[in-house]
Parts: C-alpha cells; sequence; structure tokens
C-alpha cells in the first residue's frame, strides 16, 4: 500500500458552501449525533471556524515530516485533519508552518495532537483546532501516511470527507452523507425556528415531552403531564 493516496473525491463547492451556513451544531443533530470529535479538541480562539475537505495526515507521535509533504500536496480549500495518535509531548506544528499552510491556501487545521506557539496562531485567521500546546518541537524523520483513513479524535476521518468546525467542536460528515445531512440542517433550522416562536409566545410545552416521559416511565399511562403540572402549582 502506497504511503501517498491522491485517489479520493472531494465535495463539491455547492455543499461546502452550503454546509458553511449552518453551525456546526445543526450539522451534528441532523448527522444522527455522530461524528464528533472528541470536545477535548477545541479552536485556539473563539473567531475561528473552518469548513472544507478533509486532507488526511497520520504521523508517528512526535514526528511531522508527512505534514511538510501536506502542506506542498493539499490543495486550495482542504482541512488538514491530522493523526498525530493524541501525544502532546512535542508540538507537530506552529506558526511558520501555519504561515505555509495560509500561502498554500489551506481551509483550516485540525491536530489529534499539540501545536506550539499558541498567542502567536490566536491572533491570526488561520483556524486552528487542536487537543493541547507544548513548545518542544517535533523530529522529521518518520514515515506516516497521507490520504488514507485516520482517527482523529475519536472519529474515523476519510480523505474527501466533510470538516465543519466552530465554538463547539470539530464534525466530520461522510462524503456520501452530505447532501442527507445538509437538507436535515435545513429542516432542523426550521424546527428551532418553530421553537423560538413557540417560547416568545408563552407556548412552553412541547407536543413530543408527555409521551418521551410515558416511554421511560417518568409518567405513568394514567396520568398525564398536564395533571403533574397542576399538581406542582397546587404545591407552590
Amino acid at each position: 500500500m502506497t504511503m501517498i493516496n491522491s485517489n479520493f473525491d472531494r465535495p463539491t463547492a455547492e455543499q461546502i458552501n452550503a454546509a458553511k451556513t449552518f453551525a456546526a451544531s445543526i450539522m451534528a443533530d441532523a448527522a444522527g449525533r455522530r461524528g464528533a470529535l472528541d470536545g477535548r479538541i477545541q479552536p485556539l480562539a473563539s473567531h475561528m471556524q473552518l469548513c472544507g475537505p478533509a486532507f488526511t495526515v497520520e504521523v508517528r507521535p512526535g514526528d511531522n515530516l508527512m505534514i511538510h509533504a501536506a502542506l506542498v500536496l493539499a490543495r486550495p480549500g482542504d482541512v488538514l485533519v491530522i493523526d498525530g495518535q493524541a501525544d502532546t509531548r512535542c508540538a507537530l506544528m506552529g506558526e511558520l508552518m501555519c504561515k505555509h499552510a495560509v500561502a498554500a491556501g489551506l481551509a483550516g487545521l485540525v491536530v489529534d495532537g499539540a501545536i506550539r506557539d499558541r498567542s502567536d496562531l490566536r491572533e491570526g485567521n488561520f483556524p486552528v483546532f487542536a487537543c493541547a500546546s507544548n513548545p518542544n518541537g517535533p523530529t522529521k524523520n518518520l514515515a506516516g501516511r497521507i490520504g488514507h483513513p485516520v482517527s482523529a479524535g475519536g472519529v474515523t476521518v476519510n480523505a474527501g470527507d466533510l470538516v465543519c468546525a466552530d465554538q463547539d467542536g470539530v464534525l466530520i460528515v461522510p462524503r456520501q452523507d452530505i447532501d442527507i445531512v445538509l437538507e436535515g440542517a435545513r429542516k432542523k433550522i426550521q424546527v428551532e425556528h418553530k421553537r423560538r416562536e413557540d417560547i416568545a409566545n408563552g407556548n412552553l410545552v412541547y407536543d413530543w415531552l408527555e409521551q418521551a416521559l410515558k416511554n421511560v416511565g417518568a409518567i405513568a399511562d394514567g396520568d398525564s403531564l398536564a395533571s403533574l403540572m397542576a399538581r406542582f402549582e397546587e404545591k407552590s
């Protein structure tokens, strides 16, 4: 098996532009609440968000040789998704390599590992999502893989999957599911709009709530949410 795989498709520009209009939380709900990376992988600054195709990189702990190759091989708009095997004993990238990524037109960086030069990167516009920082630099001696499936934040990421990230964290949408998730996101927005209207109008009891409580045994079958609310009112 070749270490560097270029044989993968990316989401269309239309799919990426559509995904950019939704928060990661909306996309995650539409994706069935799966695909979100572990919450330890966070943006360096509150203004950072990204959306684009995953350009996957697997490295050996503490070595960034394959990331240097990825900076040359990735296309403009790609998001580097780096499987650093959650090793935080040294940084895999810093301010200088991120400058290279900006010059190459990349859309951002997601690394299950550490970075450095945090203060400089926080002030910049290049989105960086990482799980730690460490002043130690890496070696450049060990082979890894590019364009193959990786594991980041407990989620399998394939090259060409859609990466959506904002202040809530990072979501991976498998490329074959993008259209389905986008349609679900549009419906989710409509549902939330209706809920906001209900709240503004004082309609605070949801149609689904009583049955859901009965399903888990919180309300007896012969009882009702309305009667339960009345009993609480009597006690007030």
